[in-house]
């Protein structure tokens, strides 16, 4: 089957992606149809959280960075065995937490998704069924550092339909 973006040229053969942000940013929504759209597996950080971390969250509590490391390193895992390119949904919060992952996979990219706080709060605050409450928005965003200008990748705003945000993301990525 040829995907859109194989038809347009816009498969990128260098590596994995990382779509990261706040809890709510978008960054499953995102994930999953640029995935779709560059013909890539996809899959979600929140899914390899260890049953302890999904408890520390649940109850409120946010993680630590030795609660992270171990997680982080299961992702990174994920991302060295697509060298030919995936998308994960991760947080990826911090330059440490990106640094670990990029030592897994040394091309990665990352596609910060990034808007105001109160729109992502409403999104957040809308999501049924999650293990992260809303509690925790204002610890992520004390937490969230953006992209450093060396950091591969790119910064898009969620306000945009997830439609607008894929294609940018995907032109920009091939840029």
């Amino acid at each position: 089957m040829t995907t859109a973006a194989q038809r347009d040229g816009l498969v990128d053969a260098h590596g994995p992606v990382v779509v990261m942000g706040v809890s709510g940013s978008g960054k499953s929504t995102v994930g999953a149809a640029l995935a779709r759209h560059l013909g890539v597996p996809f899959a979600d950080a929140d899914d390899l959280h260890p049953p302890a971390n999904i408890a520390k969250m649940s109850a409120g509590e946010p993680l630590t960075d030795e609660d992270r490391w171990p997680w982080l390193d299961v992702v990174g895992e994920w991302l060295a065995a697509h060298p030919e390119g995936g998308v994960m949904s991760c947080s990826a919060l911090r330059r440490a937490y990106r640094d670990r992952l990029r030592s897994w996979a040394p091309g990665l990219r990352f596609v910060h998704l990034d808007g105001e706080a109160s729109l992502i709060a409403m999104r957040q605050s809308a999501r049924e069924g999650h293990f992260m409450p809303p509690t925790l928005q204002a610890s992520q965003q004390r937490a969230l550092e953006a992209l450093d200008p060396d950091e591969p990748g790119v910064r898009v705003d969620v306000e945009a339909t997830v439609e607008a945000l894929v294609a940018t993301v995907a032109r920009d990525l091939n840029a």
